[in-house]
């Protein structure tokens, strides 16, 4: 897994945003209209201080929609609350999964069922290095 720490917080870069939201389903006739730019930095990041980005390796999120080779926002300022997809060390291991907390237990979830949850023993260093609080894939 490969992290990217933060660097200097970048310019802003804005792209059209069309007011008229596309549908998944059936066509529809398509609006003209265009909204106010979106600059993809300020939509992805909340906390530029606090954000870095890591780059996915396997598919054990994949049915979360997170596949191998997608970049994650990581937010290490978000306390990691039960169900967060969190960035974690096990031991020193890095992982992402979904964060499972009740009755004093804490597991990670993969979101594959071709993965059993990490129930985390006493004997287990757990470090949660921040909440996922994006995915951004490329098709082409």
């Amino acid at each position: 897994m490969q992290l990217y720490l933060p660097v200097a917080a970048p310019l802003p870069q804005s792209v059209p945003l069309y007011g008229a939201s596309v549908p998944a389903g059936f066509p529809s006739p398509a609006d003209d209209y265009k909204d106010s730019p979106l600059d993809l930095n300020r939509y992805l990041i909340r906390d530029a201080a606090s954000s870095f980005m890591v780059r996915v390796s396997g598919d054990s999120m994949a049915d979360a929609g997170i596949h191998h080779g997608d970049l994650l926002v990581v937010d290490r300022g978000l306390p990691p609350l039960h169900g967060h997809i969190v960035l974690a060390a096990i031991d020193g291991a890095f992982t992402v999964k979904r964060l499972h907390r009740r009755d004093g237990r804490v597991a990670l979830l993969a979101e594959n069922a071709a993965y059993a949850p990490l129930e985390l023993g006493g004997e287990q260093e757990l470090c949660i290095w921040g909440v996922v609080t994006a995915c951004v894939k490329r098709f082409t």
